[in-house]
Order: C-alpha cells, then sequence, then structure tokens
C-alpha cells in the first residue's frame, strides 16, 4: 500500500502539466514589445492573445492540383486562310530556343519562348504534365520533352532523332 501511494506521488510530479499555455505581449522600460507568460505590469499591457488571438493566414507552399492558371497560345483553325488585308497566324516561339530550356522556368515563359508543344499528355489537375516538340526547322533531328510539375520544369530531354 506504501508503495502504491509513493508511486501516484512520484507519478503526479512527473507527469507534465497539460494546462493550455498564455502569452501576453507587454511593453518594456523602453516601450519595446516583449512576449512573456505572465501577466503584464499595469499599463504596460499591448496585447493579452487570450482575449484577442492574432488572424491566421495560410498561404499554401505548393498550389493545389487543378487550380493552377495555364497559359495557352491561341492556336486559328488550320483550314481557315486570313481576312484579305491580314497576315496569316504565325505559331509564336522559336525553334532554336528549345536548346535554352532549363529547369525551374514556368509554363507561360516556355510557351513565349518556344510555343505550344506538338503533343501533350497529363496536366489537367494532374500534378505531372510532360509537353512534347516534333523536330522543326530551326531545331533539326531534335526530339525535345519538357516534363513539367505544378507549372514549373523539372526535366528537359533532347534526344536526336534520324
Amino acid at each position: 500500500m506504501h508503495r502504491a501511494v509513493h508511486a501516484l506521488a512520484v507519478a503526479a510530479l512527473v507527469a507534465p502539466s497539460w494546462a493550455p499555455a498564455q502569452v501576453w505581449k507587454c511593453a518594456d522600460e523602453r516601450g519595446r514589445p516583449v512576449y512573456q507568460d505572465a501577466p503584464c505590469p499595469d499599463g504596460r499591457t499591448l496585447r493579452d492573445f487570450a482575449t484577442d488571438p492574432p488572424p491566421v493566414s495560410v498561404v499554401p507552399i505548393r498550389p493545389v492540383p487543378g487550380t493552377v492558371t495555364r497559359a495557352t497560345a491561341p492556336v486559328p483553325p488550320k483550314d481557315r486562310k486570313p481576312a484579305a488585308g491580314r497576315k496569316a497566324f504565325a505559331t509564336p516561339g522559336n525553334a532554336e530556343e528549345r536548346r535554352y530550356l532549363r529547369p525551374g522556368m514556368h509554363e507561360g515563359e516556355v510557351m513565349a519562348r518556344i510555343g505550344p508543344p506538338d503533343m501533350r499528355s497529363g496536366g489537367g489537375g494532374r500534378k505531372l504534365a510532360r509537353w512534347t516538340y516534333m523536330p522543326a526547322v530551326g531545331d533539326p533531328q531534335t526530339l525535345t520533352t519538357v516534363v513539367f510539375e505544378y507549372g514549373k520544369v523539372i526535366e528537359v530531354e533532347r534526344k536526336v532523332v534520324r
């Protein structure tokens, strides 16, 4: 019996206190803010977090899949000819710029530099998207594949094809 009481007393002393902590924001002698776990002296309370909690804002590190806005260049119908006096639509971008793609670039920058891809897979709410560019006049015999994760380039593969 004596051992049981002794063990209970030791357990009560060793057990952590589960009381919630309270924080006060006070002004020190020079008027600078100080945070403490005891109430402030009279006239020095700047904020009592129990009665005036701070606002909480949550900023996601990565966008939620499916919510990323993707810039795409308009592609005109291929069977239509431009109206009289208008220039034919030119695909934006330059195939020679493909060799300068690098991880960390955004989809919009890739689209502005080299134009829309010849083939796309993934994306549409998925985490990974793959754009493929076929050989072109400015980049002959080279197949360029760009892999995006949440709208950012993570891999660029350039393969010589004959």
